[in-house]
């Protein structure tokens, strides 16, 4: 299979120009101007369920690429986010067209020595890492060495790849405008924190916190540059809004902090919330992710102005009215939550979702 995708990729042309020739602007404006209304809180409907007005097939067979494939190779990383752009113009979805740097959650864990493990092709899954040995020790190591080099692990070969897409798209002006490389998966403090250290991390939240707190804020300043450089080199093409999996955001960034909710309340409020919230001050705002439970701290994480939006992804672990109390209430939109165990049991239930919740 790798021979195949690689031979039809020595024309990745062929793709970019089937995708330019599919792309109508004036389907891509009105589904834009759909987003821009219910960013901006005024969508009239009680959720916002987008699709294109019309469908365009693809008029040439795509290739498959898995992503151990994608990872060795930027012009097949390209294929494989082209051919998922590709897809959704061709069902007519309402994802805004977006593609990035696909290298995964170990982009700045790389940066500080982690181990990288690949899972068979046959699961086409982004790499995990295995935490650094040396516990405490290694960990103070790491605080005494401080920011890391950016040219280890992932990180020149996001950047390189980044510039590979952007030098490719350049020759298909509606591409570029409508096409977003949209920032790498950098997680947020926490996450970082625990793929690096381990599930260890979480006994000396209680016998080491100021260790914790040293090292997150490590990991925040870490994210900090190399977010800052992202931008220097990949800014926006457009100031109408971000995107990212599909969904359009404002604010600049999307934070992942799927370890938070192994966290109290009050613990979240000391050593998560403080560190999520100088990303989002310095990048003028933006989405937090979490998998599984946070309606025990999102009264916290949404009384931060610079917050723009929620994306949970398992609603059935949260209490739902929680949840919609401290964000559409305040005016805080949830992205991408899925309808039939988030959106619809409200709606039945007859809850108001002022229109604020954006359905998958």
């Amino acid at each position: 299979m790798l021979q195949s995708a690689r031979e039809q990729s020595a024309m990745v042309e062929q793709y970019l120009e089937d995708l330019e020739r599919r792309l109508d602007v004036a389907v891509e404006e009105e589904l834009e101007a759909e987003w821009r209304t219910f960013l901006g809180g005024c969508f009239p409907e009680p959720c916002f369920r987008p699709r294109r007005r019309s469908a365009a097939p693809a008029r040439i067979e795509w290739p498959v690429i898995l992503i151990n494939q994608a990872l060795k190779d930027p012009e097949l990383m390209l294929l494989r986010e082209l051919a998922a752009a590709s897809a959704v113009i061709a069902k007519g979805d309402g994802q805004i067209l977006n593609i990035r740097c696909n290298y995964g959650t170990t982009i700045l864990p790389s940066l500080f020595g982690v181990e990288i493990f690949y899972l068979e092709d046959q699961h086409d899954t982004l790499p995990a890492s295995h935490p650094l040995s040396g516990g405490i020790d290694g960990i103070r190591t790491l605080l005494e060495a401080g920011v890391p080099d950016f040219n280890r692990g992932w990180g020149a070969r996001v950047f390189e790849t980044a510039a590979y897409y952007r030098e490719k798209l350049d020759p298909y002006p509606k591409l570029r405008e409508y096409l977003r490389i949209y920032h790498p998966d950098l997680q947020g403090p926490l996450d970082l924190a625990e793929m690096i250290w381990g599930s260890g991390i979480f006994i000396e939240f209680y016998d080491h916190p100021e260790l914790i707190k040293a090292f997150l804020a490590l990991l925040t300043e870490t994210y900090r540059r190399f977010m800052h450089r992202w931008d220097e080199q990949f800014p926006p093409v457009n100031d109408r809004f971000c995107s990212h999996w599909g969904w359009g955001h404002t604010g600049r960034i999307v934070l992942r902090e799927d370890s938070a909710m192994n966290l109290s309340a009050e613990m979240y409020r000391e050593f998560a919330l403080p560190f999520d919230r100088q990303l989002l001050e310095e990048f003028g705002g933006g989405v937090v992710h979490f998998c599984g439970r946070g309606d025990h701290y999102i009264a916290d994480l949404a009384a931060v102005p610079e917050v723009t939006g929620i994306q949970l992804s398992q609603p059935e672990y949260n209490d739902m009215e929680t949840i919609f109390r401290n964000t559409v209430d305040r005016g805080i939109p949830l992205l991408a939550l899925p309808f039939s165990t988030g959106a619809e049991p409200a709606l039945a239930a007859g809850r108001d979702l002022h229109g604020r919740v954006h359905c998958c």
